[in-house]
């Protein structure tokens, strides 16, 4: 049974309060983190004029990286699927 529980996380030294499943806690709080690294490696890297245009590249970043991750994976399965297919073609014929 999940059970719900009140953590608070840090992001951009500004505190945010939020309510998440036990079994989550562990990967919102490393997700914080990376997400304060990554605002500091900007930070450093980059002019900005307020913390809304380092989020909003950090955004575009992640995003463009899930879009990616995401073309990867169909290109994947769809080539997983065609071996497949190869193979049940192989094993279809050698058992006629």
């Amino acid at each position: 049974m999940q059970t719900n529980q009140n953590i608070k996380i840090f992001i951009a030294g500004r505190p945010y309060k939020i309510t998440i499943g036990s079994e989550e806690e562990e990967l919102v709080r490393r997700a914080a983190d990376l997400l304060n690294e990554t605002i500091k490696k900007y930070s450093q890297s980059f002019e900005y004029k307020d913390q809304q245009d380092l989020f909003a590249m950090i955004a575009l970043q992640h995003v463009a990286n899930s879009i990616r991750l995401g073309d990867e994976k169909s290109f994947k399965d769809k080539e997983m699927k065609e071996k497949l297919s190869e193979i049940d073609k192989m094993l279809s014929l050698s058992f006629k």
